[in-house]
């Protein structure tokens, strides 16, 4: 019985939502109306490069098993679905249509899957002993996330990177970097076997008796996502600078030390906060990976595309350090330098 699942965000979203149409699961995105209609009359395009090819293969919707559809915030129910995943980017869901959908799902206490590099408050609320009312500024309208019950509410780390190809059509995306979605349990039954059942239906799709990389792979532990913590303060925010953007490689290697520095201090932090060591990837992983991220961050580009906000994993990481009485100069110094961009950005007319 194939599960339905929502999934709010039809960019990085295509992905994860690839996947499980691949394992035999239906799938509707939450998008602009332009958008959902070029979904429903052509499907979705995903290039992903298998393990030992050079070339990039194309997956699309409608060629696998299960079914894809699109409509608006205001067409969805959430009510309707197994799974609601959240894949926008913490600062969308302010948008009236997408704050009263997020409301409607907290009522119908539909089950969330954040696929989002910001961790959602009630997934923050899991966390023992983390005081949650110091962390509310580091989001965009934190009292949208007050009605959820955070037993519903688990976290998937957006490992893998992908992009929509400029000049191409917003149905079409392309997988840069194919690794895997980790996600933590529900600590649910219920709930948690539904997280297996579709781990393993995406673990079984083959295309020419080859397996197709991005899994979803489930966690035990809380703070498995978190890891993702010390790549984002060390490469992804530290893009932008005083000067203009840089690529990721050049903010992790042009001073590989105080890259590690920042590195490990995040990590000894989400260590303090409960973590197991073997829930954080090393450092010398993380910037070889570095050496193949060639662009600046999605922050990065939105910072200097003239966004006005954007998601603050790295006012949320420096205000956790805080909330366990830690600090990290150059930490403070970038969201410093964060904050500035923005709010320079601020001034200028719509």
């Amino acid at each position: 019985m194939p599960y339905r699942i929502l999934i709010l965000g039809a960019s990085y979203g295509a992905l994860l939502g690839t996947k499980l149409v691949a394992g035999g699961h239906d799938v509707t995105y939450v998008c602009r109306a332009q958008t959902a209609a070029l979904i429903n009359e052509q499907g979705t395009e995903v290039r992903i490069a298998l393990r030992g090819e050079d070339t990039h293969r194309s997956f699309f919707s409608r060629d696998l098993t299960g079914t894809t559809r699109a409509c608006t915030p205001e067409d969805a129910n959430p009510d309707d679905y197994d799974l609601v995943c959240l894949a926008m980017q913490e600062q969308q869901y302010s948008h009236a249509s997408l704050r009263d959908l997020l409301a409607r799902t907290a009522a119908t206490k539909t089950p969330c899957m954040s696929i989002m590099n910001m961790p959602p408050l009630p997934y923050l609320k899991r966390i023992p002993g983390l005081d949650c009312a110091q962390l509310r500024s580091a989001f965009t309208e934190a009292e949208i996330w007050d009605a959820f019950d955070p037993g519903m509410m688990t976290l998937c780390s957006p490992d893998p990177q992908a992009f929509r190809p400029p000049d191409e059509p917003p149905n079409v995306l392309h997988v840069g970097l194919p690794t895997n979605f980790k996600v933590s349990k529900f600590h649910d039954a219920k709930l948690d076997a539904m997280l297996d059942t579709l781990a393993a239906d995406i673990d079984a799709y083959q295309i020419d008796g080859k397996d197709v990389p991005v899994k979803l792979r489930v966690h035990d532990s809380l703070f498995v996502p978190f890891a993702k913590w010390a790549m984002l303060a060390t490469g992804n925010y530290r893009c932008i600078t005083v000067g203009g953007p840089r690529s990721i490689k050049d903010a992790v290697h042009g001073d590989l030390e105080m890259s590690r520095e920042i590195y490990e201090f995040v990590s000894s932090m989400v260590i303090h906060l409960g973590a197991d060591a073997a829930d954080t990837v090393p450092f010398e992983k993380y910037a070889a990976a570095a050496q193949h991220l060639l662009r600046p961050s999605s922050a990065a580009r939105a910072v200097y595309g003239g966004a006005k906000s954007i998601e603050r994993v790295d006012r949320l990481i420096k205000l956790t350090a805080a909330s366990l009485g830690m600090s990290h100069p150059s930490l403070t110094e970038w969201v410093a330098i964060v904050d500035a961009k923005l709010a320079t950005n601020a001034l200028e007319p719509a």
